[in-house]
C-alpha cells in the first residue's frame, strides 16, 4: 500500500486498537465471549470493519492496513500467550473471567450510544430486537439447542462452515462454533484440520494432498466471510447508520445475557452430545476438554458475589478508559 503519512492513526487510537485486539484474543480463549463484542466495547468496531473492507479491496492506503496490524497482531499474541493451561485454568474459575467480560462488554455501550445521539426511534426499535435475539441466542447455546449429530462435510459444506467461521469472526455476538454445530459441520470442519495437521507431523505428502480439497474448501468460503461480511457491514454502516448501529448496541448489550458467571463447568456423561459428538463411554466423558464440557449453576458464596461486583466495575472502568484513547477518530 502507498499513501501519505497524514493517512495514518494517531499512536492513541493505536493504542486503543491495541487494547481491543488484545480484549479479542483473551475472548477468543473464553467459550460464549466474541471477539467482534470486544471490538465493540473497546470502541474500534467500525473503524476495523472499514479497514477490513478496505484491505480485501487492496486499498492504497497506509491507514487500513496499520489499523488491522494494530488489532490483528496484539490479539494474535494474546492467544499464543494464553493458551493451553493458562485457559485451563481461566475456565476453572469461571466467575472471574465471566465477571470482568461483563463489565468491559458493558463499558462499550456509552461509546456507540454516543454515535447514536440523538437516538431515533428506528434505532431503539433495531436495539431492542438485536438484544432479544441475543438472548435467545445466549439460551439456544447454554442448553445445547441446535447441536447435530449430522457428520457434515462435502466440499460444498465445509466451504459454507468457512464462510460461517468468517462471518462470525466479523460480527459481535455470533459464535463461530455454534454456528458450525447448528450447521452439523463442526466435528467435519476439525477433522479436516486435524488430518492436515497430522498429515505435515508425519511429513506424508500423500496424505497432506488428500487433505487439501477440504482445506481448500474451508479456505475459500472463510476468505469469502471475510470479504463480502466486512463489506456488507461498511455498506450498512454508511448507508443505513442509525439502524445499524442500534442493531450493534442490542447485540453489545444482549451479550451479556451469556455471561452469566456463576455456572461451572461439569463432568460430561455418556449419551450427553458434546460439541456434535454423542459421548459413550465414561472414558470418553473424562476425555472432554473442560471447555467443552456442559455447565450448571451454582450458588455463590458471599465473598464470590462481592468479587463478581468488584470485577465487573473494574472491567466497566477499562472499557470506559481505553474508549477515551484516541476517541475523536472513531468511525
Amino acid at each position: 500500500p502507498g499513501g501519505e503519512p497524514g493517512d495514518r492513526p494517531s499512536a492513541m487510537f493505536l493504542l486503543r486498537a491495541a487494547i481491543g485486539g488484545i480484549l479479542m484474543g483473551l475472548a477468543k480463549l473464553v467459550p460464549g465471549i466474541s471477539g467482534g463484542t470486544m471490538l465493540l466495547a473497546a470502541g474500534v468496531y467500525p473503524e476495523f470493519v472499514e479497514s477490513v473492507s478496505a484491505v480485501t479491496r487492496l486499498a492504497r492506503k497506509w491507514r487500513p492496513w496499520i489499523i488491522l496490524a494494530a488489532v490483528a497482531i496484539p490479539a494474535l499474541l494474546a492467544i499464543g500467550g494464553l493458551a493451553g493451561t493458562v485457559r485451563d485454568a481461566v475456565l476453572e474459575h469461571r466467575w472471574i473471567a465471566y465477571s470482568l467480560f461483563i463489565g468491559l462488554t458493558l463499558g462499550g455501550a456509552p461509546t456507540l450510544y454516543r454515535l447514536l445521539r440523538p437516538c431515533p426511534r428506528r434505532a431503539i426499535i433495531a436495539a431492542a430486537m438485536a438484544f432479544v435475539g441475543m438472548v435467545v441466542l445466549a439460551f439456544m447455546q447454554e442448553s445445547g439447542g441446535g447441536e447435530s449429530l449430522e457428520p457434515g462435510g462435502g466440499l460444498v459444506g465445509l466451504g459454507l462452515a468457512g464462510f460461517a467461521g468468517a462471518a462470525a469472526m466479523v460480527l459481535p455476538g455470533v459464535s463461530g462454533g455454534y454456528l458450525l454445530l447448528v450447521m452439523g459441520q463442526y466435528v467435519a470442519v476439525l477433522d479436516a484440520i486435524s488430518a492436515a495437521s497430522d498429515a505435515v507431523k508425519a511429513g506424508s505428502v500423500g496424505d497432506l494432498l488428500a487433505a487439501t480439497p477440504s482445506l481448500a474448501a474451508i479456505g475459500i468460503g472463510v476468505l469469502l466471510g471475510i470479504v463480502l461480511v466486512s463489506n456488507l457491514v461498511r455498506w450498512l454502516l454508511r448507508r443505513h447508520r442509525d439502524v445499524t448501529l442500534g442493531v450493534l448496541l442490542g447485540l453489545l448489550l444482549g451479550a451479556v445475557a451469556g455471561l452469566w458467571p456463576f455456572r461451572q463447568a461439569i463432568q460430561p456423561e455418556p449419551g450427553m452430545v458434546i460439541r456434535g459428538q454423542r459421548i459413550e463411554t465414561v472414558a470418553e466423558a473424562e476425555a472432554v476438554p473442560i471447555k467443552h464440557r456442559p455447565t450448571a449453576i451454582f450458588t455463590p458464596r458471599p465473598a464470590e458475589v462481592i468479587g463478581s461486583l468488584v470485577l465487573v466495575g473494574l472491567g466497566l472502568g477499562i472499557s470506559l478508559g481505553v474508549a477515551r484513547l484516541g476517541g475523536g477518530e472513531s468511525a
